[in-house]
């Protein structure tokens, strides 16, 4: 077999939250370039603002914080762009197809979600915060930064969103604002009891769009780190963005969830449709064991192996078309080896 290339990967640290600026001031850290960025944005006809860098420390740690100054921005009243003006300015653009293509997509995501929230389409809905020419910059240049590095893998911690009530357009909302909660979708967050928005729309949906799983730091050699500062001072924790940058071995080693639950009391003939239940809604694999239960009871354990962010889905199953009470799980490591399809002539039995 072949030796398998080194996965270059990414982990974003979410432990303070996300925000367009964050990412991007993450990157920098990390090494991208900022000069590059700037030449990137500079391919946008935006007018009237000013991208800037500068090192900042928090709770004793150094890290970069952005900083757009939109000229034409007073108060905070923003530009009320709608995302076909936004797409219109990217494909316009000397982007690349990548960073088009990619920076389209999530400004698509964001309006969606907040023609879902206003009970409108596309077509009509009107950016406020992320029509700003602050958030233009942060997509576009953190999807042109991530795109930069060549990445094979990125994972993501579950996101810390801070809680309370936060002023934008609308008036007072609370926290998660309902467009960052509709993103956050199938993603697992949490809050420490930071009384302040840490996780905005942007952020959640940059994020939501590259990471592949959401999960705890998988193993990887790490090569370097980056901190993005966020505009928030918070006193309990350093509010940074934490973007490590390593390798992993090639398709080697994941994390994946174990589901199981022992049954005693149901008709075994259940289990074949259980099985073809639980492999349509995407279980990785199904397997039955016999085991023997409290007084010696004969009994079965079901365990399906899944992915994490498919643990609701499949529990819900073993929950509804069993007799079982609850389900159990836990996420376990496993190691699989790189595979490839070879066609062959002349091969003779």
């Amino acid at each position: 077999m072949n030796s398998v290339k080194p996965l270059r990967t990414a982990y974003f640290d979410c432990y303070s939250g996300i925000s367009g600026d964050m990412i991007l001031g993450a990157l920098i850290d990390l090494g991208v370039e900022e000069k590059e960025i700037g030449k990137a944005l500079k391919k946008i006809d935006l007018k009237g603002y000013k991208f800037q860098a500068k090192n900042v420390q928090r709770n004793g740690i150094s890290g970069t914080q952005i900083k757009i100054v939109d000229k034409l921005k007073q108060n905070y009243s923003h530009p009320h762009r709608s995302f076909s003006d936004i797409k219109k300015l990217i494909e316009e653009s000397d982007l690349s197809s990548t960073v088009k293509k990619n920076s389209i997509k999530i400004f698509e995501k964001i309006a969606k979600v907040e023609a879902r929230i206003h009970n409108t389409t596309i077509g009509k809905v009107h950016f406020h915060e992320v029509g700003g020419v602050d958030s233009i910059v942060d997509i576009v240049g953190s999807v042109w930064a991530i795109e930069s590095l060549e990445l094979d893998k990125i994972y993501s911690s579950a996101l810390n969103v801070g809680e309370g009530f936060v002023d934008c357009a609308h008036g007072r909302l609370p926290v998660p604002a309902p467009a960052t909660l509709k993103l956050l979708k199938g993603i697992p967050v949490y809050s420490s009891g930071v009384k302040k928005e840490l996780t905005t729309p942007t952020g959640a949906a940059i994020i939501s769009f590259y990471a592949e799983k959401f999960q705890s730091m998988p193993p990887m050699t790490v090569l370097k780190d980056g901190y993005g500062a966020g505009d928030r001072i918070v006193s309990s924790l350093p509010n940074f963005l934490r973007i490590i940058l390593g390798e992993m071995e090639g398709k080697g080693f994941e994390k994946i969830m174990m589901i199981e639950t022992n049954i005693d009391d149901m008709n075994p003939e259940i289990y074949d449709s259980v099985m073809e239940s639980l492999f349509k809604s995407h279980a990785i694999d199904v397997y039955f064991s016999p085991i023997l239960m409290k007084k010696n009871r004969p009994a079965t354990k079901i365990s399906v192996l899944s992915e994490s962010s498919n643990r609701e889905a499949l529990s819900k199953i073993l929950l509804t078309e069993t007799s079982s009470f609850g389900v159990r799980f836990h996420e376990v490591d496993r190691i699989i080896l790189d595979r490839e399809v070879l066609k062959l002539k002349n091969i003779v039995w």
